[in-house]
């Protein structure tokens, strides 16, 4: 291979103050301190977006399941709150969302204070499902007085997700049940429920999804996509009783860290936004925190030669943490040449459109972790995960590099690979090409500073 060499100034390797400590995500959210997993409740109320997780708040390691919290005014810079809700002799605190009852349907609101509603899982024994309240914005929560609102179902029934279903003007819940099976539930009044439907999600399980989007930007033509713990999906219909599947499973991530995604109830502008939990059991050697979030995407459904897929690219307020921006349009570069002479930084926003000409191969290798694309057999490859494109003469990328993060979008987002790794010194930045010329047709790199209060 040939390499258009470039080194970049080195990962942060020593321990630094809180929140720059040597495998610290800069622009990922993750906890001061100990476990988090799930994302939970993710609902934007009063300007703020509520992140609330999976979290133990006494150790490193998974235990003491409760709730954690962050908020953020725009989903890229999060303050830490207190955890809200936290094991009880009901048993742990397990995945589930939050709502804004805006109509006060459950009748608990006091003064003129909408309540934001929290629905979870007590994984006693037998599992059931409950519900909390908060009437402070989300800074505290009160359990419900007539718990559960949800008996024991079947097996570890658990990860409830509920939204409003607009038409029918009343609320849905989706649960997984056990198996690859999943219910749906009805509600007017948010405490009392009756299932409508169950449905199969073959070899799948936990933390069901259900949202709207609409085709190309087509309201009209809009279409529902059912998501399930691994983050595949199935895109069909729904009519606030029953789901019915027209397509899919279809993956939702190749990489190796992508699972328990959640979407946004109540995001302005009717944007369909998604968090994961980038799942790294191996965790980060002498860090006071252990996992991270990926960083927030929005979903959209576009039409391809071989049918309607989702796609996921990052928030646009990813753009407040550019600094500098360096861009090449129409370069046709051979091997030996250095195109990005000059870049200097640590955490990267990259687009680039590249043409293949008469390379064999043409990538990426970033802080030594590659990204390379084979046009022969249209295979994307990024920390060791592969995913086939569709065939074409050109590869679209968009690379977000934060310290310990590759996360690289194609296909404008339908093909996705979410991985992690652990720096170790490695800070040179390469545009590789084998054998022959590419044409980078247009490629803009963003220098990005943390996200982090220094």
């Amino acid at each position: 291979m040939h390499c258009l060499s470039l080194i970049i100034g080195s990962a942060a390797l020593c321990a630094g103050g809180t929140y720059d400590e040597a495998f610290r995500p800069q622009f990922h959210f993750t906890p001061k301190r100990n476990w988090m997993n799930d994302p939970n409740g993710l609902v934007y109320f009063k300007g703020e977006y509520h992140l609330f997780f999976q979290h133990n708040p006494l150790g490193i390691d998974g235990g003491n399941t409760s709730w954690g919290h962050a908020v953020s005014p725009d989903l890229v810079h999060w303050t830490e709150l207190e955890p809200v809700l936290r094991p009880d002799s009901d048993g742990d605190i397990w995945s589930g969302s939050a709502v804004i009852d805006w109509e006060n349907t459950a009748g608990l609101r006091q003064g003129k204070e909408p309540v934001i509603c929290a629905f979870y899982t007590a994984s006693g024994n037998p599992f059931t499902q409950r519900m909390a309240y908060s009437t402070d914005r989300g800074r505290t929560f009160t359990r419900y007085d007539k718990n559960p609102i949800l008996g024991h179902i079947v097996g570890g029934n658990r990860d409830p997700k509920v939204f409003r279903y607009a038409p029918g003007k009343h609320w849905v819940m989706v649960l997984y049940l056990d198996g690859d099976e999943y219910a749906i539930f009805n509600s007017v009044d948010l405490t009392h429920w009756t299932q409508t439907s169950s449905l199969h999600f073959p070899n799948d399980g936990e933390c069901p999804d259900l949202f709207e989007l609409p085709v190309d930007g087509n309201r009209a033509s809009a279409k529902w996509v059912f998501v399930a713990g691994s983050g595949r999906y199935i895109i069909g219909s729904f009519d606030g009783k029953s789901f019915v599947p027209e397509a899919g499973p279809f993956t939702g991530d190749h990489g190796a860290h992508y699972y328990a995604t959640q979407t946004y109830n109540d995001a302005p502008d009717g944007r369909r936004i998604q968090i994961a939990w980038m799942r790294n059991l191996g965790g980060y050697p002498g860090m006071p925190f252990n996992q991270q979030m990926n960083f927030p995407c929005e979903c959209t459904l576009r039409t391809f030669p071989d049918g309607v897929r989702m796609c996921r690219t990052p928030v646009r307020e990813i753009e407040k943490l550019r600094v500098k921006h360096y861009k090449w349009r129409d370069v046709t570069v051979s091997p030996g040449e250095n195109l990005l002479a000059g870049v200097k930084g640590e955490l990267f926003d990259i687009s680039a459109t590249i043409e293949v000409k008469d390379a064999k191969g043409i990538g990426f290798r970033l802080h030594g972790r590659e990204v390379t694309y084979d046009p022969a057999t249209h295979v994307l490859t990024a920390l060791g995960r592969t995913a086939e494109l569709l065939p074409g003469d050109r590869v679209s990328l968009r690379i977000l590099l934060d310290r310990n993060t590759l996360e690289v979008y194609a296909e404008s987002g339908r093909t996705v690979l979410s991985s992690c790794f652990i720096a170790d010194g490695n800070s040179g930045l390469s545009l590789v090409t084998t054998a022959g010329r590419v044409k980078v047709a247009a490629m803009d790199v963003y220098e990005l500073k943390s996200a982090w209060p220094k």
